[in-house]
């Protein structure tokens, strides 16, 4: 006789758990297809995040302009040592063959004294402070003995120094390619921002761009009567940056096809005759500051950002001749505009 068992229940827990469980599934399908899908940002979205990228990029441009220029100094320094330790070597041995002169002469004419005899077959150094052994020399070669031990002093502290140096020169290199990195990071992550831009958009923005120049230019030659120059210096460098109108921004560049913004700094008061130095922070020392805007004159530097990684030249009107970043070309721009504070001129 076949045995018939009831099939065992569920407990009431387990089906509790189940149900909460169907329960929650069908709830996050239904917010999953009820939720809206993520939205592309606009195209200000993007152009607000496209220029802190350049911001950033200009800010570790200025770290590499500073990081090139002192290995620039490094490399000279080195060669110059290099150099004079070549030519101390050349006098050290001139020195030395003339004692072994010495010391021939008096073995010809009857032997060669024991301390000289010495010196010749054993390093000098100590021989100065001996003066027993000074006693045996002539004045001559006691000459000799000094001028050779001071030789050998100078050489060694060179030597010693361009170590140093060649050390500094390596971890600069180092550096030098940190900063490029970064930059070139920034500005990759700028591009595919602006890639993300429909052709609709990147043109919305270039017009955009093209009627703040237009707008600027019309304001500098509106002040053209009243707008003073700096200095005769002054207003040919201004004339210099002018000529680059429309030359295009790239980082780490110092003319006269690209300029980064030191760069055409630089480039510009070299042109009237005056060099002044390499980075936007250093340039701040170029002068007298000038506090207010209202005291600036024509071809005065003018700087922005609380760590002043930017720099232009100053065109009257409230307007700065400049090289902007990455993607744009020399161009005036309003002072209002440039995406940091003015935080003061330099009079050159």
């Amino acid at each position: 006789m076949a045995s018939h068992r009831r099939p065992k229940q569920p407990s009431r827990t387990r089906v509790t758990v189940l149900t909460t469980a169907a329960a929650a599934a069908v709830a996050l399908s239904s917010q999953a297809a009820n939720a809206a899908p993520s939205e592309k940002p606009s195209k200000d979205e993007v152009k607000a995040k496209v220029d802190k990228l350049y911001t950033e990029a200009e800010q570790a441009t200025e770290k590499y302009n500073g990081a090139k220029e002192k290995q620039e100094k490094l490399q000279k320094e080195i060669s110059t040592i290099q150099d004079n330790v070549a030519r101390g070597q050349e006098e050290l041995n001139e020195l030395r063959d003339g004692l072994g002169s010495m010391a021939s002469a008096q073995y010809r004419s009857g032997g060669i004294d024991p301390s000289l005899q010495l010196f010749l077959s054993a390093d000098p150094d100590d021989y100065l402070d001996k003066a027993s052994t000074l006693d045996q020399l002539s004045g001559q070669q006691v000459e000799a003995l000094k001028k050779i031990q001071v030789k050998q002093r100078d050489l060694a502290q060179q030597r010693s120094e361009a170590t140093e140096k060649l050390k500094d020169l390596a971890s600069t290199r180092t550096e030098l390619g940190k900063k490029k990195e970064e930059v070139q990071g920034k500005l990759a992550s700028a591009q595919k921002l602006l890639n993300s831009l429909t052709a609709q958009e990147k043109a919305a923005l270039a017009a955009e761009e093209q009627r703040a120049t237009r707008t600027s230019e019309r304001e500098v030659l509106s002040g053209g009567t009243t707008a003073k120059p700096a200095s005769g210096r002054a207003a040919a460098a201004f004339a210099a940056a002018q000529s680059k109108i429309g030359t295009p921004y790239v980082y780490g560049a110092t003319g006269p096809s690209s300029f980064d913004c030191s760069g055409l700094t630089s480039w510009a008061y070299a042109q009237a005759g005056v060099g002044i130095p390499r980075t936007s922070e250093a340039q701040t020392g170029a002068g007298t500051r000038i506090s207010s805007m209202s005291d600036l004159q024509v071809g005065d530097l003018v700087f922005f950002f609380n760590d002043l990684h930017h720099v232009g030249l100053y065109a009257g009107n409230g307007q700065v001749l400049h090289a902007p970043r990455t993607g744009t070309v020399v161009r005036y721009e309003s002072m209002n505009t440039i995406g940091g504070p003015f935080m003061f001129g330099v009079r050159v």
